[in-house]
């Protein structure tokens, strides 16, 4: 007789657009142990979304340990909480190592650690992109037999449960654009020049659209250059939390920005979203899926901001009188 799921453990670490893809099947593994306890381990930027969603009863953010004696710690409350099943999503080193910390007597695994009950056997796995791979993982772990596994066939998360408990509080009658020039600080090959976002503001501001700068308070100084020559053009930074970004998201008219995660965020929101792609990061692999525009190139310094402009008025045309 099949052992019974009651206690089971989803691992997902980083980073914020991998978290947010990672919903769509965390789903799944909720749908499939309706009874059990699930636990996620992750890490603190993650906590307030992750205990928002419906599918995890408890959030554990002590995923990165940094020196040995953390591990070990981190090892030892795993073996005492007793799981019957873990779901490794984040498929590293750093996560795989937890499966070999709890040798000899490992739970039920699925993920890439070698000797695991469950494993994701694609040799192409790297070769796919992030919601397809999740859902290609979850159908050798015995709990999605149908899962959409075909390049572009597997849905995007849905995040229609966060807008019951966020708000939008923000004035004003016009529709909304956000703007989300940041990104990681080590990357900025994957950012479009600030310039260019400040001119396609005033364009869309002309258009009749409000126009709101979003991202970390490290960010603030991207929406100030934004300003200085949109002057109307809102400034968000360091002010929106990710339920709070979401929400903005579910309600906005567009959303560009650079392949970061809380454009992601929002494009799973359901926000009409355009997404700007450098040859630094591959769109094939983790792109946001949704009612979303990819722009490529392969220098975002070439990208011109009429491109930009085209795309935004295929998805989100001017308000009616302006």
């Amino acid at each position: 007789m099949p052992r019974q799921i009651k206690r089971v453990l989803v691992i997902k670490l980083s980073a914020l657009g991998d978290v947010v893809l990672a919903l769509a099947a965390m789903k799944k593994i909720r749908d499939a142990h309706p009874d059990a306890r699930i636990d996620l381990l992750t890490t603190p930027p993650f906590e307030a979304l992750a205990r928002l969603s419906p599918y995890v009863d408890e959030v554990e953010t002590d995923g990165r340990p940094e020196r040995f004696a953390e591990w070990l710690a981190l090892v030892g409350r795993l073996r005492r909480g007793r799981y019957d099943r873990v779901y490794d999503l984040q498929t590293s080193s750093r996560s795989s190592s937890l499966f070999y910390g709890l040798w000899p007597f490992p739970p039920q695994w699925s993920g890439i650690a070698f000797g695991c009950s469950h494993p994701h056997r694609n040799p192409r796995r790297d070769f796919m992109h992030t919601l397809e791979r999740q859902a290609d993982q979850l159908k050798d772990a015995g709990i999605w037999p149908d899962a959409p596994t075909a390049p572009g066939a597997a849905p995007p998360p849905d995040l229609s449960w966060i807008l019951a408990r966020t708000r939008a509080d923000l004035d004003g009658t016009r529709p909304q654009v956000l703007l989300i020039p940041g990104g990681s600080s080590h990357r900025p090959e994957k950012r479009w020049p600030v310039e260019r976002y400040a001119e396609f503001a005033r364009a869309m501001i002309e258009r009749g659209f409000d126009v709101l700068v979003i991202g970390g308070a490290q960010e603030t100084p991207l929406a100030r250059a934004i300003q200085r020559l949109a002057p109307q053009a809102r400034d968000l930074t360091g002010q929106t939390d990710l339920p709070r970004i979401a929400g903005l998201g579910a309600r906005a008219a567009l959303v560009v920005g650079n392949d970061t995660g809380p454009l992601h965020l929002a494009a799973a929101a359901g926000a009409p979203t355009i997404v700007l792609f450098s040859a630094a990061s591959d769109p094939d692999l983790s792109a946001p899926r949704g009612h979303v525009a990819v722009l490529r190139s392969a220098d975002l310094a070439d990208l011109p901001v009429a491109q930009v402009l085209q795309a935004a008025s295929a998805l989100a045309p001017a308000p009616v009188g302006a």
